[in-house]
């Protein structure tokens, strides 16, 4: 199943740390959401440097698997009881080079099945208009058998 703890933190707080996944906790990942979206923050860390001066672009691209996946949760009509989320398809599109500054995230989904979800990512540094990676994020949703 998918993390009860997660859940529960992006429908009960509108900023905090998204500790209780590994990777998001490796990349030290936070986030704040209003109304409308969830935004996450990776703070820049030397670990986070593929070349010289630029962003790793596994950071980036689970960086918006996880912006993807905090969409999928949000957009569930019942958080205390949600499917196993399972990424299928991950196709990311680096557009520019990231610099070592604050990296910020977030997702729309753009078809929501009982089976299947279809999420656009977004990453983005200095402005949003302007970003550095996109993706375009299937899952698979796996909910539990009925008893």
């Amino acid at each position: 199943m998918t993390s009860l703890a997660l859940a529960a933190a992006l429908r009960d707080e509108r900023h905090g740390r998204l500790d209780m996944l590994p990777y998001a906790r490796a990349l030290d990942l936070h986030f704040d959401q209003d109304d409308s979206e969830v935004r996450l923050i990776m703070p820049f860390a030397i670990g986070l440097v593929g070349a010289p001066g630029r962003i790793h672009g596994g950071a980036l691209a689970g960086l918006l698997e996880i912006a993807g996946l905090a969409a999928v949760i949000v957009a569930q009509a019942d958080a205390d009881q949600l499917p196993r989320i399972r990424p299928v398809t991950v196709t990311v599109d680096f557009m520019r080079e990231g610099s070592p500054i604050d990296t910020h995230a977030a997702a729309t989904v753009t078809r929501l099945g009982r089976r299947i979800v279809n999420v656009s990512s977004l990453a983005w540094q200095y402005d949003r208009s302007r970003p550095i990676a996109a993706a375009n994020i299937n899952f698979l949703l796996d909910w539990p058998e009925a008893t």
